[in-house]
C-alpha cells in the first residue's frame, strides 16, 4: 500500500502561492516599519526612473538583440514613460529619435520594426504614438499620413477586420492599432470602418471579456483593444457591457493588481490594460451611458471594496487599519448606470504598483522576483496615472489627495485612455492633424 502523498497542486497553483506569499510578506513589512520608512517605500522614484529611461533611449545592450523588430515600441515605451513623468529629452536626442523613426517608415506606408523591415500595424501604432509623445511640428510632420492611409487600406481584410502585416494574422489587436492610428491622424473613413465592429463583436466571449479572435479565451489586452476600437467607431453599445465590466472587475486579484486572464498570475502591465477599461467607460460615458455601478440582484449596491479587498494594511495616509489579504464578491452582479467612484480598488492597485512593481533603482516590473523592463515601466506608469485621475469628472482638474497613494509628488500626467498618450500631447496632435 502506497503511503499518503501530500497534494502537489498544479504549476499555476504553486506559482500563485509563491506570488501571494511574496506580496503578503512585503505588505506586512510595510505595515511594521516606522512612518518615515513607509513614506520612502511608497514614494515614486522619479529621478531613478528617468535615468533608467534615458539610458535605454541612447544605448541598449546586446541582450536586446531579440527585440530588433520592436525598436519603435522601445521608443514609445520610453518616450511615453518620460511624458508621464513630466520630463522632456534634449533637442539632440529628440532629433536623433525622429530621424531613426523616419528610417523605420516604409516607402509604401507604415512603419517597420527597424530600418528596412516590413511595415507592421503594431510598430506603426508604436511609431506614431512615439512621435506624438515627442510632440512638436518636426516630429508630427515626419509622419507621412497619405502613405499610412494606403498601408492601412492594404491591411484591411474583406471580413472587415485588419491583418497585422502583409499575409499576417487577423485579430482584435490589428483592428485597434489600425483604427487608433487612423483616428489620431485624422484619416479614418468609411472604407476603414466597414465591418470592423462586426469582427470585434464576434470576439466577445461567454465570459464577458474580448478574445484576440473568435473562439479564443478572453484576455485583458484584447478586451482593452476591442473596447477602445469600438468607442472610436461609435459602436461600443453593441457590446455586452454589463458582462464585459463584470469580467474585468473580477480580474483584480487579491494582491491588488490585475491578472490578464482568468486563473492567471497578477502582472503590473494589466494595471493599464484592465484598469484602462474603467477609464474608457468613465471618460466616454456620453457614448455608452453613465458610469456603471454594480448592484446585486436584490438592487443593493455592491461595494467596490467588497469586490476586491487587497490590503495587509491600509496604506493611505492617516489610516492605520490592518487586514489580511482577502477576496470577496458576488459574481452575479449586474450593472446600473450612474455616477460613482471607480469600479476597481484604486488604492490597492497603486499599492501593488509602488511596492511590488517598482524597482527602487529605476524602472518597473511585472511582479516581485521579475526584472524591470521598458514595457512594464510604460504600462505600470500608465496604470498608476489611470488610478490617480480616474476619480475626476473634468480631465483638466488635478487629482484630489485622497485619490493619490503616497506623497502628492507621485502624481503623474493624465493620459488619454483610448490612445495611451499624455493628454497635452494628444491635444497638440489633434489640433495639428485637424488643420492639415
Amino acid at each position: 500500500m502506497e503511503p499518503d502523498r501530500e497534494p502537489r497542486g498544479t504549476v499555476t497553483q504553486r506559482e500563485q502561492s509563491m506570488v501571494l506569499n511574496d506580496v503578503n510578506m512585503l505588505y506586512h513589512i510595510y505595515a511594521s516599519v516606522p512612518p518615515l520608512a513607509q513614506k520612502l517605500m511608497m514614494e515614486l522614484q522619479r529621478k531613478n526612473h528617468v535615468e533608467y529611461l534615458l539610458r535605454g533611449l541612447q544605448q541598449l545592450g546586446p541582450s536586446f538583440c531579440s527585440l530588433d523588430a520592436n525598436r519603435p515600441w522601445i521608443c514609445y515605451w520610453i518616450l511615453h514613460s518620460m511624458a508621464l513623468l513630466g520630463e522632456f529629452i534634449d533637442a539632440d536626442l529628440e532629433d536623433r529619435t525622429i530621424e531613426f523613426l523616419s528610417r523605420c517608415q516604409d516607402p509604401n506606408g507604415g512603419y517597420g520594426g527597424g530600418p528596412g523591415q516590413m511595415p507592421h500595424l503594431a510598430t506603426t501604432y508604436a511609431a506614431v504614438n512615439a512621435l506624438i509623445s515627442l510632440g512638436g511640428e518636426k516630429s508630427l510632420s515626419s509622419i507621412n499620413r497619405s502613405k499610412v492611409y494606403t498601408f492601412l487600406k492594404c491591411m484591411k481584410d474583406p471580413s472587415g477586420a485588419f491583418r497585422m502585416h502583409d499575409a499576417g494574422e487577423i485579430d482584435v489587436r490589428a483592428c485597434y492599432t489600425a483604427i487608433s492610428v487612423a483616428s489620431i491622424l485624422n484619416i479614418l473613413d468609411d472604407e476603414l470602418l466597414q465591418n470592423v465592429g462586426n469582427y470585434i463583436l464576434s470576439c466577445q466571449t461567454y465570459e464577458g471579456g474580448i478574445a484576440g479572435e473568435p473562439g479564443s479565451e478572453a484576455h485583458g489586452g484584447y478586451t482593452f483593444c476591442g473596447l477602445a476600437a469600438m468607442i472610436l467607431i461609435n459602436e461600443a453599445d453593441r457590446l455586452d457591457l454589463d458582462a464585459l465590466i463584470g469580467w474585468v472587475v473580477f480580474r483584480q486579484g487579491v494582491e491588488g493588481g490585475f491578472q490578464g486572464r482568468t486563473n492567471k498570475l497578477v502582472d503590473g502591465c494589466y494595471s493599464f490594460w484592465q484598469g484602462g477599461v474603467f477609464a474608457l467607460l468613465r471618460r466616454f460615458h456620453s457614448i455608452i451611458g453613465e458610469s456603471p455601478t454594480p448592484v446585486d440582484q436584490r438592487g443593493a449596491e455592491c461595494s467596490i471594496d467588497n469586490t476586491q479587498t487587497t490590503t495587509a494594511s491600509d496604506v493611505s495616509e492617516g489610516d492605520g487599519s490592518s487586514d489580511e489579504i482577502s477576496s470577496q464578491g458576488d459574481e452575479h452582479c449586474h450593472f446600473q448606470h450612474r455616477e460613482r467612484e471607480p469600479l476597481f480598488h484604486s488604492i490597492a492597485l497603486q499599492r501593488y504598483l509602488l511596492l511590488c512593481s517598482q524597482d527602487p533603482g529605476g524602472g518597473l516590473r511585472d511582479k516581485l522576483r521579475k526584472p524591470r523592463d521598458y514595457y512594464h515601466t510604460c504600462y505600470c506608469l500608465s496604470g498608476l496615472s489611470i488610478c490617480q485621475h480616474s476619480w475626476l469628472k473634468d480631465e483638466d482638474s488635478s487629482p484630489l489627495p485622497h485619490a493619490v497613494l503616497g506623497p502628492y509628488s507621485n502624481v503623474l500626467e493624465p493620459v488619454h485612455p483610448v490612445f495611451n498618450i499624455v493628454l497635452d500631447r494628444y491635444h497638440e496632435a489633434h489640433a495639428f492633424f485637424s488643420r492639415s
